[in-house]
């Protein structure tokens, strides 16, 4: 691969196992050898091909068993692919399973050494290494006990520690992160921050689409081993958010046919109001409710897009309920222009602290809204954003608790409105994504 080409390129990949019934029929496979078949194949993956530029980060995405984890570990040359070509440039660090490449009678400081081996450091360059590798993992004493000994944080902190300071050119990381603790898993993000602006290729598997909205420009969606849709992250997420309620959709069915209890099902699951090909492709849902319109307006309730820290936003939602319902809730959600979401809130939100006695009012989840019934929610808030531009996501979904832990999306639309937050830098101005109102008081 030339200095010029990408860093990873995958064309045509596939990953069969061979699935046996019964622990004999392996023993009759190897006397047959090919004239008979005791087994049944089942693909892992299958025609994935793409490709990631040096210097990029790249997302990988997809429900338990869509195959992410089989191809990480392909790229990584952990596992070999039955059938296309992987093409990789430079070294490549992988922290894949937990305590992968780690020998459990070793201890912390010999697994380190045999690791920088592995992946091609001499021992002099471990030692040059290695006092930085043990600050990062900060486990203490326990640099010098058995791995086996560890905790699934330790193992972690110690794993990431020296793949990230053996400097690679590609480093790929499989969802490892999410078992450190919050301190543990900040660094972990500010050193990835740091590796992407060095020109280290980063290949990232997360089943939190925040993370990968913010970390990775492109990104990939693998359903049942098979690539569904790749592009700009935040174009996957939608689709992956899209399948995530297909698939709800096709359990609630199976459930109701089960149990022979009817449900009306007669929307699409695109918008019908629209005859907009675009809004159709950033929404979805079942549309038993649906949203109308989405406006930001002013303290004085007239339509404005430019706001100012501690000016009145007003997000107003209008919907519409096409079938008979309760338990309902409508929501917002802003991202600035990096797609980071700063805040999410929604009328259940409220409506919890009523039902805890914090606030006043009706609870909207506790209405029974009947078809046809439309209405409009003001989101109020003295805006305390920092200076930028602001996506406004809205939706309007079914809650089967008062906790949002069972949850059916009616409707949900991105890019439903925009506007941009100004501040005069010379009159009053703050760092940051939101204002804190922070006062300072001298004391003598």
């Amino acid at each position: 691969m030339s200095a010029s080409g990408p860093a990873i390129a995958v064309e045509n990949l596939g990953k069969c196992y061979h699935m046996y019934a019964r622990p004999e029929d392996r023993l009759k496979q190897a006397a047959f050898r090919w004239s008979r078949r005791f087994y049944s194949e089942f693909w892992a993956l299958r025609g994935v091909t793409f490709e990631v530029a040096r210097g990029e980060s790249f997302g990988i995405v997809g429900r338990n068993g869509s195959g992410k984890s089989t191809l990480l570990q392909i790229v990584a040359g952990t596992t070999a692919p039955t059938e296309g070509v992987v093409r990789r440039a430079g070294r490549v660090a992988a922290l894949l399973e937990l305590g992968s490449g780690f020998d459990p009678e070793f201890t912390g400081r010999e697994n380190v050494y045999l690791n920088g081996a592995i992946l091609g450091l001499t021992r002099r360059q471990i030692d040059e290494r290695f006092d930085a590798i043990a600050a990062f993992a900060d486990i203490g004493q326990f640099i010098d006990q058995p791995v086996k000994t560890y905790s699934s944080g330790m193992l972690v902190r110690l794993a990431f520690a020296v793949q990230v300071q053996v400097e690679p050119d590609i480093l790929i990381v499989d969802e490892a992160l999410a078992v450190g603790d919050n301190l543990f898993q900040k660094r972990c993000y500010q050193r990835l921050h740091e590796l992407r602006e060095r020109g280290v290729t980063l290949l990232f598997v997360s089943h939190d689409q925040e993370t990968i909205r913010t970390l990775t420009g492109r990104a990939l969606l693998l359903h049942a081993g098979r690539v569904r849709a790749i592009g700009p992250s935040s174009e996957v997420l939608l689709d992956y958010r899209r399948l995530l309620h297909e698939e709800e959709r096709r359990w609630m069915r199976s459930e109701a046919a089960r149990t022979q209890a009817p449900r009306a099902d007669t929307h699409a699951d695109t918008p019908r109001t629209q005859g907009d090909d675009d809004l159709s492709r950033r929404s979805f849902g079942d549309l038993d409710a649906e949203i109308l319109g989405v406006q930001t307006l002013d303290g004085a309730g007239e339509p404005c897009a430019a706001f100012r820290p501690g000016d009145t936003l007003v997000i107003r939602v209008r919907y519409r309920v096409n079938r008979e319902l309760t338990g309902i809730s409508v929501g917002v959600r802003i991202r600035d222009k990096q797609g980071v979401k700063v805040y999410s809130w929604g009328t259940l939100n409220q409506d919890m602290a009523v039902w805890a006695g914090r606030a006043q009012g009706d609870a909207l989840w506790d209405r029974r809204l009947p078809a046809g019934h439309t209405e409009e929610i003001d989101f109020v808030c003295d805006c305390p954003l920092g200076a930028n531009f602001y996506e406004v996501q809205a939706s309007v979904s079914e809650e089967r608790d008062r906790h949002y832990n069972d949850q059916r999306i009616l409707h949900w639309i991105d890019e439903a409105a925009f506007f941009t937050v100004l501040a005069d830098r010379y009159e009053y101005f703050f760092g940051g994504v939101a204002d804190l109102r922070m006062r300072a008081h001298v004391r003598h």
